[in-house]
């Protein structure tokens, strides 16, 4: 690493004298300009880490330099100096980004000092940025994957409103289409990244609980309020609260969520005071909500405030040119995740996966290349160990669509058994294997539940936990099955 380089700007040249001797004892790097634009050119061409500026200059302020050299180049640190200290002078400079301010006559010591402060807070400001980006990354994750023209315009439009001021924004599409996704873009790539990400799933969460989830509760609100509790609004203050499935939210809740919307005010349970939010709400459904609106569920004006700025997610089945992209992204996630070397598909998976409908969209794709990555033992992923549903997809049923039991000891079609699992290179979890092994069974079972339970030789309602529990049937599917059992 070079040297580091300072520039002093001062219309005394026995000032510059003094200064740049010092510098120079002290290992800097050293370039002097008379004049504002000389500072200004100077700094364009050389980049210096530390700008020693006069506030008083022949041609333009000190003032007026700083705010160019910050619009105008990587700027490192600024140190103004001046004779006459104005404390208006002193708060519009820190104002601007100045370091400090020291007075004339310099005292040296202080001044070596100063610049090695405002080094070192350099350094460390940008070990922040680095590690919040680095955070975002990680923690934040939303790169969106497409090379379709409905995906282009989409992102596009998605960037644009991320970097607006826009404080409401309403997400629409089927489920599986990415809401949340968008939802990370928006947050991430707006002013706001700073701030804290915050999502709930209004349908994940009962009704008495969501209130004091949503505005918090103050402590013997309630006979468990034992002390207390900031709400999801309170946390997000200064970032982005990201209220997913929001059609089901009560009448109640709809009318107060209006509220903080309009006013940015909240007031937790049982509480008194008013508490001041700045939060951007992005909301999100798999609902038709103007139908929602029309059929007297969901309030007119909160629609109308949400869809201020709308988003709609094409389906899958509408932009094709999607799947293989998100394929080879998958393939490389997963061979990460799992320590494998898979270096792509055949040209048999390619035909499957481009001619089904992916009913469950991007979630959908994704569970069946997780599925493949799994259980494929050779070098590119065959349609062996696609689902059912996308190798047979004229075959009349889905794999959580069979409702008849064979009889009392039916053996599968062929008198099938599971093969055995190969666990990959580099080992696994006991989780991933026990998901495996379910999606396994129903594959050989054609979704029938019944069979593939007896496969795994454990009961219907074990299965059906299981595939709950890894993300294999939908909450509507267990009610169905509850009331149809």
């Amino acid at each position: 690493m070079g040297k580091i380089k300072v520039l002093i700007v001062d219309d005394e040249r026995l000032v510059r004298w003094s200064l740049r001797q010092k510098c120079e004892e002290w290992g800097y790097t050293v370039f002097e300009a008379e004049n504002g634009a000389q500072a200004l050119e100077i700094a364009q061409a050389e980049a210096p880490e530390v700008v020693l500026l006069d506030v008083r200059l022949p041609d333009i302020g000190g003032l007026e330099v700083l705010e160019k050299l910050k619009a105008t180049s990587e700027l490192g640190v600024t140190i103004m100096m001046t004779g006459d200290p104005q404390i208006d002078d002193v708060k519009a400079a820190i104002r601007m980004g100045a370091y400090d301010f020291i007075g004339k006559p310099l005292d040296f010591d202080e001044l070596g000092v100063t610049i090695q402060n405002a080094l070192e807070a350099h350094r460390l400001r940008g070990e922040v940025e680095s590690l919040r980006g680095e955070v975002r990354r990680q923690a934040g994750s939303y790169e969106v994957v497409g090379a379709s023209k409905k995906t282009t315009e989409l992102m596009r439009f998605v960037r644009k409103v991320a970097a607006s001021e826009a404080s409401t924004i309403l997400i629409q599409g089927e489920s599986g289409t990415g809401k949340d996704l968008i939802a990370k873009v928006l947050h991430y790539e707006s002013s706001r990244h700073d701030g804290p990400m915050v999502a709930i799933n209004c349908s994940a969460i009962p009704e008495t609980l969501i209130e004091a989830e949503l505005f918090g509760h103050e402590k013997g609100a309630f006979t468990d309020a034992k002390a207390m509790k900031k709400g999801l609004f309170e946390i997000a203050d200064s970032g982005t609260l990201f209220l997913d499935e929001i059609g089901e939210l009560s009448p109640f809740l709809q009318a107060k969520l209006l509220r903080v919307m309009e006013d940015q005010v909240i007031r937790r349970v049982g509480g008194v005071r008013d508490i001041h939010v700045d939060v951007r709400v992005v909301a999100a459904s798999n609902r038709d909500l103007e139908k929602a609106v029309r059929e007297g569920h969901f309030r007119q004006d909160l629609y109308y405030r949400l869809a201020v700025i709308s988003i709609y997610i094409p389906p899958l089945r509408e932009r094709k040119e999607d799947i293989l992209p998100l394929v080879d992204y998958f393939v490389q996630d997963y061979n990460r995740k799992f320590r494998k070397s898979i270096r792509g598909i055949t040209d048999e998976t390619r035909r499957l996966l481009l001619a089904y409908d992916w009913p469950g969209n991007v979630r959908e794709l994704r569970n069946a290349i997780e599925r493949a990555m799994i259980l494929e033992e050779e070098p590119m992923l065959r349609p062996s160990y696609l689902p059912f549903t996308v190798t047979q997809p004229h075959a009349g049923i889905t794999a959580f669509e069979r409702a008849s039991s064979p009889a009392p000891g039916e053996m599968l079609p062929g008198g099938r058994r599971l093969p055995p699992l190969t666990i990959p290179e580099g080992g696994t979890s006991l989780e991933e294997i026990e998901r495996s092994m379910v999606m396994l069974a129903l594959d050989q079972a054609h979704g029938n539940q019944t069979q593939a339970s007896r496969l795994l030789d454990i009961s219907r309602d074990a299965l059906r936990y299981k595939m709950k529990k890894f993300g294999l049937i939908h909450a509507e599917d267990t009610e169905e099955a509850a009331s149809s059992g």
